[in-house]
C-alpha cells in the first residue's frame, strides 16, 4: 500500500487548479492550456466546431493563438448538417 494510506487516490496540494466555464459548465485544468490541446483532449475536431472564447467567436485560424486561462468563458458548437425538410418531402 503506498506511503500515507490514500491508495494512491491523495490529490498533489501543490497543483494549482484553473477554473473556467465551458458550455456553461464548471471545468478545472491544472494549468493555462491551449485550445487545440484542450480540444484534442477532448477528442474535438477543431474543423468541425465553432468556439466563442470570452464573448467572441473565433476565426479558426486563431484558436492556436489562444490559451485558456482562470476565468475564462467558452462556447464550444459542433457543426451538425441537415435541417428543416424541404415542403416537398414534408410529412403530412
Amino acid at each position: 500500500m503506498p506511503q500515507g494510506g490514500c491508495g494512491g487516490l491523495c490529490r498533489d496540494w501543490n497543483v494549482q487548479l484553473i477554473t473556467l466555464q465551458v458550455n456553461g459548465k464548471q471545468v478545472e485544468l491544472e494549468r493555462p492550456t491551449g485550445l487545440l490541446v484542450y480540444l484534442a483532449q477532448l477528442g474535438v475536431n477543431p474543423r468541425a466546431i465553432a468556439v466563442e472564447h470570452n464573448g467572441t467567436i473565433l476565426e479558426r485560424s486563431a484558436y492556436e493563438a489562444v490559451t485558456l486561462r482562470e476565468g475564462d468563458t467558452v462556447e464550444i458548437v459542433r457543426m451538425v448538417g441537415g435541417g428543416a425538410p424541404s415542403e416537398s418531402r414534408a410529412v403530412p
